[in-house]
């Protein structure tokens, strides 16, 4: 069985599935076509089609870029103990969150290639026929980080899936050395992408030594969030034998996680009312309204109940293991990081701007179209991959010795 069989064999995984998984990727294909043609025409027209303008040039893409970025590097939370600790329970699902950094990634390449008005240009910043001006630039640093750590994690998971196909168990000489190199690649690209942000001097909301920390917290939060989700979805559709075991232990961390992110966010909020200079105007964005005309704060404090409620609700063990409440966190940190990390993020920090103006941005109509269709991208990527990884792989990983057992079952 060479490369040839395992491309057929996935292309035929693919194109069997039951009536919902069609109608599941029908939907995705009405949402990808709906944005590439909202796409199509912000390239035409411009980004005079976005809300955003000069005084707000980042906006609704770049905001889900930050957040997705911290999606991708959650994988490192079961890699950890899956691959260095050979941890059973998460040693099974740990594939999962390989796949789902790879499509998280997927994503935040569309948001920021949405988000450039002229995408033809980034030819510029390539090498050979441009200049990266590495190791000068952040956003080099920011590119290099971000395509290693994707690379890693489809090198781990293709590999991985191909030796299940295989009949054979992965060669931990070959595997652990890149598991080893996706753990600092995975704090990389979430420290690297909070540089960004913290090296612009002129931004004092996001020139703070606690940005990065506070990022990863946050990754920790949001990531596991989905995957606790996903699992059971998975669980139910898929068949896979996903232990409670490894759910409440990944619950568990996303409680330490969100402890951290909830101190950090209070050290600064105390740090910038406290000092009352004039920066404290872009917190007060935040979590009031500045003349009236900024509406961040209808968003943010609602965010904010749902970081506190849900923390609590992964703390106690009561709770964490029940699976209504520990969904019910799911979701509230999903949400309440997706605010915090995404508008919550960005507007604050470019309002007012540095004359002092205030521009009331929301985004339009084209940009949540475009976003739809980049995260129906996303997961058509994610269920494609895990359409393939179950029957080659997913039950050697739970205990099971499918090797010759996964080709006889398709």
């Amino acid at each position: 069985m060479g490369l040839i069989d395992f491309i057929k064999a996935t292309v035929n995984v693919w194109l069997k599935g039951d009536r919902y998984y069609w109608a599941w990727i029908v939907f995705l294909g009405i949402l990808i076509i709906s944005g590439f043609s909202a796409y199509i025409n912000q390239l035409n027209d411009g980004l005079v089609l976005t809300n955003m303008r000069d005084p707000i040039s980042w906006g609704f893409y770049i905001g889900n870029f930050t957040f997705l970025v911290g999606v991708a590097a959650a994988a490192v939370l079961l890699v950890i103990p899956a691959y260095i600790y050979n941890w059973g329970p998460i040693k099974e699902v740990v594939l999962l969150g390989e796949l789902l950094a790879i499509s998280a990634i997927v994503m935040c390449f569309l948001f920021v290639t949405v988000d450039i008005g002229r995408p033809d240009r980034v030819m510029h910043i390539m090498p050979i026929v441009g200049t990266l001006n590495f190791p000068m630039s952040l956003l080099a640093w920011d590119i290099l980080v971000l395509n290693l750590y994707f690379i890693l994690n489809l090198v781990i998971a293709v590999y991985i899936i191909y030796m299940g196909f295989k009949g054979k168990h992965y060669n931990k000489k070959i595997l652990i050395p890149l598991v080893l190199l996706s753990i600092p690649s995975a704090v990389s690209i979430h420290t690297v992408t909070a540089f960004l942000y913290n090296g612009i001097a002129a931004r004092p909301f996001w020139n703070a030594s606690i940005l990065a920390p506070r990022f990863l917290a946050s990754a920790f939060c949001s990531g596991p969030a989905v995957l606790l989700i996903l699992f059971q979805i998975l669980r139910k559709t898929e068949g896979l034998k996903i232990k409670d075991a490894a759910l409440h232990k990944v619950a568990e961390l996303m409680a330490y996680a969100m402890s951290i992110n909830l101190f950090l966010l209070g050290a600064e909020v105390f740090k910038e009312y406290y000092s009352n200079t004039e920066h404290l105007i872009f917190t007060k964005v935040l979590f009031s309204s500045v003349h009236g005309k900024t509406e961040v704060h209808y968003f943010m404090w609602p965010a904010l109940a749902c970081g506190i409620i849900s923390f609590f609700l992964f703390l106690i063990p009561k709770t964490r293991q029940n699976v209504y409440t520990m969904n019910l966190g799911c979701i509230l940190i999903f949400f309440g990081v997706y605010i915090e990390k995404g508008m919550g993020l960005v507007i604050p920090g470019l309002t007012p701007d540095t004359l002092g103006e205030i521009y009331q941005y929301a985004p339009s109509f084209t940009e949540y179209r475009v976003a739809s269709g980049i995260f129906a991208i996303g997961f058509l990527v994610f269920t494609l991959l895990v359409k393939m990884a179950v029957p080659f792989t997913m039950r050697e990983l739970g205990g099971e010795n499918t090797g010759e057992q996964s080709h006889a079952a398709h």
